[in-house]
């Protein structure tokens, strides 16, 4: 791999313009939120300024309220955590008539995280929420690992991603954000369907199955055997899954896994990602998505880039091997 923008002089920060779009929403920075580890993001306005991020990722909603699974739902892991919250959440109709105008009110930049079992239960959602004046755009939770039924192994079949999107796309006017599991054969393949189907991006990547095992008492650390593991441990596997879904697709890709430092956030964007979000990190340091804005601005002015836009897939890599076609 070869970086091919050159080192400039440093300049202000003021003059660094970190603006991105993703469809027909343009966003004043790339810095998000990852749904599921910023609450609906109201909860944060305490220590947070919602309206400097460049949005705010809901927690997933779905058509009806979610308790989530049983206890235990979380477990740490070396240099990262496991869990199986299961998508608990308020359901559709407080997550309008609540949550949407308090974001309103703390000018919060939101996207919109919708989760269903069914195409046609993300079709309810969409059809209540599509014209919402507080929601800017929609992502689709295609990549839940916790659970049984709507998780990412239901959704990993490109055929049926394409199908459902196609039927979405007719809902809203909005930019709709595929968020895919890397928890696939081939990330390529499923990004691809999404274009196809008509998304605006895709979200590369929810969390990875893995397991925590509790060898004293014989039995997983989790109420489920399986959670999704987050944190740094998984930077490198959704570094690369990000890079590969970049690669393979016309629309923009927003990068997640990992990301806890202005540094890493700008990793992710010279491998091809117009935005990242920031998630496990809020779990330790509750500012973390402010301050790796902050690093990024830094970076991007002492290295004399005025444009972050100039950095998107900056670095260049070798093509990613396609799978071998048999001889005929």
């Amino acid at each position: 791999m070869s970086h091919v923008t050159p080192k400039s002089k440093p300049i202000s920060e003021k003059r660094v313009d970190l603006s991105v779009r993703i469809g027909k929403l343009q966003l004043k920075n790339p810095i998000l939120t990852a749904s599921g580890t910023f609450g609906y993001g109201d909860e944060y306005a305490h220590v947070v300024d919602l309206s400097v991020l460049g949005a705010v990722v809901t927690k997933t909603v779905t058509v009806k309220p979610r308790p989530g699974n049983a206890p235990t739902r979380v477990a740490e892991t070396a240099s990262g955590m496991l869990n199986s919250i299961g998508l608990e959440n308020v359901g559709l109709e407080r997550f309008r008539s609540e949550k949407l105008p308090r974001l309103a009110k703390l000018k919060a930049t939101v996207i919109a995280s919708i989760g269903g079992e069914t195409p046609e239960e993300l079709e309810t959602l969409l059809g209540a929420l599509g014209n919402e004046p507080g929601v800017g755009a929609f992502e689709v939770n295609f990549s839940c690992p916790n659970v049984a039924a709507g998780g990412a192994r239901f959704w990993a079949d490109p055929a049926r991603l394409e199908r459902t999107l196609v039927g979405l796309r007719r809902l809203t006017d909005r930019p709709l954000i595929a968020k895919l599991s890397p928890d696939v054969t081939d990330i390529r393949e499923t990004a691809r369907a999404c274009e196809r189907g008509g998304a605006d991006a895709v979200t590369a990547v929810n969390t990875f199955v893995g397991l925590a095992l509790d060898l004293d008492r014989m039995r997983s650390k989790l109420g489920k055997a399986t959670g999704g593991l987050s944190g740094p441990a998984i930077k490198p596997l959704a570094l690369a899954r990000c890079w590969e879904a970049s690669g393979a697709i016309g629309i923009p890709v927003v990068g997640s896994g990992g990301i806890v430092s202005g540094r890493d956030a700008l990793e992710f964007i010279a491998v091809g990602a117009t935005a990242v979000q920031v998630g496990t990190a809020t779990f330790v340091e509750p500012e973390a998505a402010t301050r790796v804005l902050a690093e990024m601005r830094t970076w991007l002015a002492q290295h004399g880039h005025a444009k972050l836009s100039s950095l998107i897939g900056a670095v260049q890599a070798p093509a990613a091997q396609e799978p071998a076609k048999p001889h005929a």
